[in-house]
């Protein structure tokens, strides 16, 4: 005899693992270059001056300085304007 009365298979117990994304580096912090400001999928935050983007749209730093957030106005090719976010570095000495 069983010990249990018909118990089925658990199928919904399969997890991914957490990618971490994210903002790194806040608002008017250091950074060194290299460093890494945002993890994204896709280009949701863009990337402004002293910024690079990564293939996986990484922003990190290219020189020394402060972080800097602001928000741009961009026009699309059917002649609406959106508001998109955008972070630079401004580099100090």
């Amino acid at each position: 005899m069983a010990t249990t009365k018909a118990a089925g298979t658990a199928k919904n117990l399969t997890d991914s693992n957490p990618k971490y994304l994210g903002v790194k580096r806040a608002d008017g912090s250091s950074v060194t270059p290299g460093e890494i400001i945002v993890r994204q999928r896709g280009t949701k935050i863009m990337a402004g001056k002293n910024v690079a983007v990564a293939k996986d749209h990484t922003l990190f730093a290219m020189a020394n300085g402060i972080v800097k957030f602001a928000l741009k106005r961009k026009g699309n090719f059917d002649g609406r304007t959106t508001v998109r976010s955008i972070v630079s570095v401004s580099a100090t000495k």
